[in-house]
């Protein structure tokens, strides 16, 4: 068991994006899913236990180890990242791709009220966003969701983690309370 966790961990070390009990699996058979599972559980404890400044999270359906939060401003720092900004617009495109997904181009544009075919191609190419594919309708319009890179950009384990409109709401009432 120590072995096999430490082989785990390793993968998930030198892993470019988290990684799926199946993917393991794929790499470790015959070793089955349950030992996995209970590897994994015993990072997870480790990590926590060690209060160190990463931890092991569950992103994108599958396990990653990540810095903690609070130290955001050191790594930033440390590897001055380039900015991953998103403009107005293209938060409130992918908000509603998020939200209404599988969606349509002319829903997007429905709901903004404006053209978003340039803003769709930018989220395509930073792959925040996905064509599933082609809806049976007149001019067979492309089908968009979000996708994987999505998730682990926005930090979601997956869909469900969205925060619903009475939070997004509550937010906003508790910042316009704070600007008064």
């Amino acid at each position: 068991m120590e072995d096999l966790k430490n082989i785990i961990e390793s993968f998930l070390f030198v892993a470019e994006g988290p990684l799926t009990v199946e993917r393991i699996h794929s790499i470790l058979a015959p070793i089955d899913k349950k030992e996995i599972r209970e590897a994994l559980n015993k990072l997870f404890e480790e990590y926590e236990t060690r209060k160190g400044g990463v931890h092991l999270r569950i992103i994108a359906g599958g396990y990653q180890i990540r810095t903690k939060s609070e130290y955001k401003d050191w790594i930033k720092r440390f590897i001055q990242p380039k900015a991953f900004r998103l403009s107005k617009a293209a938060l409130e495109t992918i908000a509603i791709i998020a939200y209404k997904q599988p969606i349509i181009r002319s829903d997007i544009e429905h709901i903004r009220g404006v053209d978003c075919g340039g803003i769709l191609r930018m989220l395509l190419e930073r792959k925040l966003i996905r064509v599933l594919g082609r809806k049976e309708i007149p001019g067979r319009p492309l089908i968009y969701a979000t996708t994987k890179q999505f998730l682990e950009v926005f930090d979601l384990k997956d869909l469900k983690d969205l925060p619903t409109p009475k939070e997004i709401e509550s937010l906003e009432n508790e910042s316009s309370k704070n600007s008064d």
